[in-house]
């Protein structure tokens, strides 16, 4: 068990001035937020897309003034099930459950309802109709990228498909190249493969070897999770295949800048929203049920195409600047209401 007090007043005042709010600007039971403490139950931490999810779930806590309790099953899905009976046995107001296997978390979830407990789920379905869906907008994320594939790459490839089944955000983009696939024929899946073992990136590289062996036709992969492409883009280096493999990808974060940036990358392109900000999001989402409000049954975050050109041509090396050169990508105008208040910028 990992929980620890997140927040302190000294961030809650500091969050509060920097964005002009009050305590007593905000509704019950947020007005004496001192009193107010929710819980993040998180299945995934590894890899800097859970990181910066982690920030922004902090700093949108510590804008609201709230005790933030963190629990990390690190991908034991009985135990993140055992987490969440444990925030519900400390009372806490409201939780904020993080991805995660249907299977294991459906009932989890429930019992955290039946307690009174104000509960939503990220990149997690817990096929419950009073827990709200934060989500990227998974589906987009895979079919963005997909037709960033077939504008560099046409419409006639052999392809390698890194896939772990059972995984929300992986279903809904497992769906649009499901759809690509059907509408073009002439792109084959001739090698699928994924592994959720940690270390996630070394773990797909292993068996991104094999494939590539198996399989020399290959010209474009698609692995919708950055650790994914990550582990590919490693074992095309070593191959020495880097100059004819495209590798297109989701999600982002400074070391996928990086790599995507290295002279001759493979890695072509991502499509991504900022984990910061879906953490934010979440927090607010939640935020808005604890004060009697309706964030809606899907929060959706908007995600953005991100290539490797855009990046060279702007000299971006990092987050910070990626935001700068793509306002939409610092903040989601989602899940926001005239009392809240916001992380300092």
């Amino acid at each position: 068990m990992n929980f620890t007090r997140r927040v302190t007043m000294g961030l809650i005042a500091s969050a509060m001035m920097a964005t002009g709010a009050s305590a007593q600007d905000m509704p019950a039971p947020l007005d004496n937020p001192g009193d107010v403490t929710i819980a993040l139950v998180r299945y995934l931490s590894t890899g800097d897309f859970f990181q910066a999810y982690l920030a922004g779930v902090e700093s949108q806590a510590a804008a609201l003034g709230v005790d933030l309790r963190v629990f990390d099953s690190r991908q034991d899905a009985a135990l993140q099930a055992d987490m969440v009976d444990q925030a519900i046995a400390l009372g806490v107001d409201g939780i904020v459950i993080q991805h995660g296997l249907t299977e294991s978390m459906k009932e989890a979830a429930q019992r955290a309802v039946d307690a009174g407990i104000k509960v939503v789920a990220f990149d997690v379905n817990v096929e419950n109709d009073a827990i709200p869906q934060i989500e990227q907008s998974d589906y987009l994320l895979g079919k963005l990228a997909l037709e960033q594939a077939i504008e560099d790459n046409g419409t006639s490839w052999d392809a390698g498909y890194v896939y772990v089944p059972g995984i929300a955000p992986l279903d809904r983009r497992h769906v649009a190249w499901e759809e690509v696939k059907e509408a073009n024929s002439g792109i084959r899946e001739v090698a699928q493969m994924g592994t959720l073992d940690n270390p996630i990136a070394n773990s797909n590289a292993n068996q991104a070897r094999s494939v590539l062996q198996a399989n020399p036709t290959i010209s474009v992969f698609f692995a919708p999770y950055d650790e994914f492409a990550k582990g590919v883009k490693i074992a095309v280096d070593e191959a020495g295949l880097s100059g004819d493999i495209s590798i297109y990808s989701a999600d982002v974060s400074t070391a996928d800048i990086s790599a995507m940036r290295e002279p001759g990358s493979a890695w072509k392109a991502t499509v991504a929203t900022n984990p910061a900000v879906v953490g934010e999001v979440s927090v607010r989402a939640l935020a808005i049920m604890l004060t009697g409000g309706d964030p809606g049954a899907s929060v959706i975050v908007p995600p953005t195409l991100i290539t490797q050109d855009f990046l060279n041509e702007n000299d971006i090396k990092n987050m910070e600047e990626l935001s700068a050169k793509m306002p939409q990508f610092a903040h989601a105008d989602v899940a926001m209401t005239d009392w809240m208040p916001l992380p300092p910028r």
